[in-house]
């Protein structure tokens, strides 16, 4: 089975050229999640786990970070915890926003001290996307 996806942008959804770091173990996650980035106009960078994503922090600039929880080698908690605690800032304050499938209300009750500064459940939509990039990048 061949899939096939077209994206044109919206120019209605075009925000600035930020650059959003997507971290998930998966694949399809990763890609679909970059789509509907570059939906509103600005560039996803990939990472397939925490560490990666720590790697991309020291060499490049980025804006955002949406964080999937659960990943192998380090996972969103893990990775959340060292961004907050082990790097200088600007990068130690940069928003990172949790990807999970989990019920909101009892994620936020058991991990609102790790560092996450917003949630977004799965499935995604670009509605869901450009509201947190909005709120959260100045």
């Amino acid at each position: 089975m061949q899939l096939s996806i077209i994206f044109a942008p919206d120019s209605e959804l075009c925000m600035e050229n930020l650059r959003i770091l997507v971290v998930d173990d998966i694949y399809t996650n990763r890609f679909l999640l970059s789509e509907l980035i570059r939906m509103t106009g600005n560039e996803a960078v990939l990472a397939e786990n925490g560490e990666r994503a720590i790697e991309i922090l020291k060499n490049e600039q980025i804006h955002l970070i949406f964080m999937d929880i659960e990943m192998p080698v380090m996972n969103g908690i893990e990775t959340t915890q060292y961004i907050r605690k082990e790097m200088e800032s600007p990068l130690s304050t940069i928003p990172i926003i949790a990807l999970t499938a989990h019920n909101p209300e009892i994620f936020f009750e058991d991990f609102s001290d790790v560092g996450f500064d917003e949630l977004i459940t799965k499935p995604y939509s670009i509605e869901k996307i450009k509201e947190k990039i909005i709120a959260l990048v100045p």
